[in-house]
């Protein structure tokens, strides 16, 4: 049985179940490993090794003996000059060298990929409140190629690649789509979604729609991705959506002193995305008042915003 609070932040590129419990880092770099070995029973239990995650072969004997694998993060980056190399080959190579490993340790019995919404709902279709979004979508990589969203395609394209070699090598995987995760932040930098809140805060636009979950819902979901022998396939995970206009008035209702309410009204319209398969893996999703209450509260203790 896992922790819940050991995965609960534990946003590294590859987890493994083997006592004692191992993570593949940058164990040279506090801002990185600090959080981590500061966690209760972590010095009895966590170990923190090294791999690369575009070598072949690299994570061979970190996993060797392990019984699960939870893989749970490529290189976010919205702005790149090289694309291929800044988040394409990390995602898509980083996931197969992975499953690769996977393959070669007999003693593996299930792979969980965190892979994200962005490979479910970025394919042209339109989006609107009569829209059901759930596991059977699938982004375009076309369509991502053609608007530049690189991001977007390196996640689509990695998770295509998990799913074709997990059905041509045997191999059990469960994938995770997680939206924007909220929640409060275990590291002591700012990551993508956090400075997005702080951007908000701070008046700066954002996107025209937000499918948000939190970040305690997303590691229970892994957690019974991994122990729930009915688990299978996609689970979406989505707790609530926005339009930008909404998310501002949520802001503003929270933070009235510190956040304008918001003077235009938007036309866009968000579809609803299913619940109904997250549910029947026990996932049941915080409400993003909350969630987003506990991110800004968690961002002042950690002194990115001052208020």
């Amino acid at each position: 049985m896992l922790h819940h609070g050991w995965l609960n932040f534990c946003s590294t590129e590859v987890t493994l179940l083997k006592p004692p419990f191992a993570t593949s880092y940058k164990t040279g770099d506090p801002s990185k490993t600090e959080h981590l070995k500061a966690m209760e029973g972590a010095e009895e239990r966590l170990e923190l090794l090294e791999a690369d995650l575009v070598e072949e072969g690299s994570f061979d004997s970190i996993i060797h003996g392990c019984v699960g694998v939870f893989h749970t993060a490529s290189p976010v980056i919205i702005v790149t000059t090289n694309p291929q190399a800044d988040l394409i080959d990390p995602a898509v190579k980083g996931t197969l060298n992975v499953l690769k490993s996977c393959h070669e340790t007999k003693s593996v019995r299930r792979v969980v990929l965190t892979s994200s919404t962005a490979a479910v709902v970025y394919n042209g279709k339109a989006i609107g409140p009569d829209v059901v979004v759930d596991e059977t979508w699938h982004s375009d990589p076309a369509f991502c190629q053609e608007n530049k969203e690189w991001y977007i395609l390196s996640k689509t394209l990695a998770e295509q690649a998990a799913w074709n070699f997990a059905n041509e090598n045997g191999i059990d995987l469960v994938v995770m789509n997680p939206g924007l995760v909220l929640g409060p932040l275990l590291q002591p930098t700012l990551n993508l979604t956090s400075q997005f809140v702080v951007d908000l805060i701070k008046g700066k636009s954002g996107f025209p729609f937000y499918q948000c979950v939190d970040v305690r819902d997303v590691a229970h979901a892994h957690i019974m991705g991994f122990e729930k022998s009915s688990a299978s396939g996609r689970y979406v995970l989505v707790g609530e959506s926005f339009t930008h206009h909404q998310l501002l008035q949520l802001l503003h209702k929270l933070y009235p002193s510190i956040v304008d309410a918001p003077t235009s009204m938007e036309e866009n319209s968000i579809g609803v995305v299913s619940k109904k398969k997250a549910k029947s893996l026990g996932v049941s999703f915080m409400a993003m008042e909350v969630s987003l209450k506990d991110t800004v509260e968690s961002l002042k203790e950690k002194n990115f915003l001052n208020f």
